[in-house]
């Protein structure tokens, strides 16, 4: 039996969107949650240079200058190595205190973050 275009390509998004939905799953937000943040490097600076975030957050440096640059702990904790425009680093803050870091490559470029 021949079938339409038409009714193939109704019959593939109804598939797809099947699929979709029982790929997501809702999980409901509880006040312990932690709040992912995200820290922009932008015009030879860390925005914002300090941060607060909970334990158990995932914090996320982006580069958007068209120089590369590096997220490094004063302490060795995370290191980043480094990254070019448009690169990411992702460091999840396991235990309360407070971190400093900067970029190896422009020292002058620092932040702090408060795990609370």
């Amino acid at each position: 039996m021949h079938m339409n275009y038409r009714r193939y390509v109704k019959l593939f998004a109804a598939l797809g969107a099947v699929m979709l939905s029982s790929m997501c799953i809702n999980v409901p937000a509880h006040a312990d949650t932690p709040v992912n943040a995200q820290v922009l490097i932008k015009d030879f600076m860390f925005q914002p240079t300090n941060v607060k975030i909970k334990v158990g957050a995932v914090l996320t440096w982006v580069n958007k200058d068209e120089e590369p640059h590096t997220v490094t702990s004063d302490t060795g904790l995370f290191r980043s190595g480094a990254m070019d425009t448009n690169d990411t680093f992702v460091f999840k803050f396991d235990k309360p205190g407070t971190y400093h870091f900067l970029c190896s490559i422009h020292p002058q470029m620092v932040g702090t973050i408060v795990v609370e």
